[in-house]
């Protein structure tokens, strides 16, 4: 098969890894790709968020299957114009993309189809809004509605902090995303992420995560993108795992199906699980990220297959072939992400790190100059490895943080703590 994967981040590094442990992957073209990726595919410069260029570039290359790694693409449609072009493509339509695209949506649908999540209210005024906060409690969960690169959520402890959150996100902070805001409960419990793919029809679950959003160690500090991650999430235990699927994620691919917009592609529930009770903090409509990458280590080439059969519609048939085992992944971000950071820092020692099915680095947020490899984002990193423990999979992940020459990043030196102790 010809693939084509549109992103350039760890996610898309690591999908890119994963299909190339499978023989069925001939040529692996991946857009715009990174420096890491470069290594083992062809990176191309496209506007994966234009559905017409991206079909005219997969006609051109005789592509067989494309795989959308990020959400701008999906809500921009790219999804619709592959498939209306006749082109196999994993990444659910525009319309399912909303699930992400509008937290308002995911609210709405969950209330028709019963699922349970957090109370909340939408306001598209500002006033409203603090009208509403002002009548408490605290802590309270203050939301952009839309698209906000993992970064549109604050916790506010304090009515000082809720309004002023309010005002940023009304004042543009978060551009268009903030132009509609929801305001939930703040729930209570141990959050974890359930990763299951869809073909319109049958669900079948991949696999749970754990990731931590806050910046510094204690799971202090503002929200990221995603500071690290490891899998499997010990509290998704059989009866959570199988509540999740009949109360929540079965329940909308239905109301999902009964609304004409079927779902097809990943869907990645973030739970709340308190006392053997999972509630539905969000709805992502592709894979977690940095998540993908412990994932995608635990799945090897079977994830290639696994996506195939989605995109074809043949999920009934699939199964997941789990090892006994666990992964982490560390991300080495530039210092003052999330807040303002340098660009162009050079990155050494890359090249001696080990690179197997226990151990991979994989490049988020990196390019080449001069034939260095330079730090091009926020989260630039993401050091991952495989144990037969968590333990091992956590000194593995850091001996490769350690073995990397970058005095201008930073990592949380804490991933996994819940599950450690």
């Amino acid at each position: 098969m010809n693939i084509l994967i549109l992103g350039g981040g760890g996610r898309e590094h690591a999908l890119a890894w994963a299909a190339m442990q499978n023989p069925k992957c001939d040529k692996l073209i991946v857009a715009p790709g990174n420096a890491g990726i470069a290594e083992i595919a062809t990176c191309a410069a496209l506007d994966i968020e234009d559905g017409g260029a991206v079909a005219e570039f997969a006609g051109e290359n005789a592509i067989d299957l494309v795989i959308i790694g990020p959400e701008a693409p999906l809500a921009a449609g790219v999804a619709d114009t592959l498939r209306d072009a006749g082109i196999l493509v994993f990444g659910p339509s525009r319309e399912a993309a909303r699930l992400e695209a509008s937290k308002a949506f995911t609210k709405e649908l969950c209330d028709a189809s019963g699922a349970p999540t957090a109370a909340y209210a939408h306001f598209t005024e500002e006033a409203a809004a603090l009208a509403h906060v002002r009548q408490g409690p605290f802590p309270v969960v203050i939301k952009a509605d839309g698209l906000a690169a993992g970064k549109g959520v604050i916790i506010a402890e304090s009515l000082a902090e809720a309004e002023a959150a309010i005002a940023e996100m009304f004042g543009g902070a978060f551009g268009a995303a903030g132009a509609e805001v929801v305001i939930e409960e703040f729930m209570t419990g141990e959050e974890a992420s359930f990763f299951v793919l869809c073909d319109g029809r049958d669900v079948l679950a991949v696999g749970t995560a754990q990731d931590h959003k806050r910046v510094g160690e204690g799971d202090t500090g503002p929200n990221t993108g995603g500071m690290g991650a490891y899998s499997p999430a010990p509290i998704m235990d059989a009866t959570v795992t199988a509540r999740a699927l009949d109360e929540i994620v079965k329940p909308t691919i239905a109301e999902m199906a009964r609304r004409g917009t079927p779902y097809q592609g990943v869907l990645y529930a973030g739970l709340m699980i308190e006392d053997g009770a999972p509630r539905l903090v969000e709805y992502n409509v592709r894979f977690g990220d940095p998540e993908c990458q412990a994932l995608m280590m635990r799945l090897g080439a079977q994830a290639l297959d696994l996506i195939h059969a989605c995109a074809e519609g043949r999920l009934g048939e699939a199964r997941v072939s789990w090892a006994e085992d666990h992964a982490m992944t560390v991300v080495m971000a530039a210092e003052g992400y999330p807040g303002a950071y340098e660009k162009g820092s050079v990155i050494r020692g890359l090249g001696d790190l080990p690179e197997d099915s226990f151990h991979m680095t994989f490049h988020a947020g990196t390019a080449t100059r001069e034939g260095a490899v330079v730090a091009s984002g926020g989260r630039v990193l993401n050091a991952t490895a495989r144990g037969a423990s968590l333990g091992e999979a956590r000194d593995r992940a850091y001996a490769l943080v350690d073995a990397v020459d970058w005095p201008e990043g930073f990592c949380r030196r804490d991933i996994g703590w819940r599950a450690l102790g």
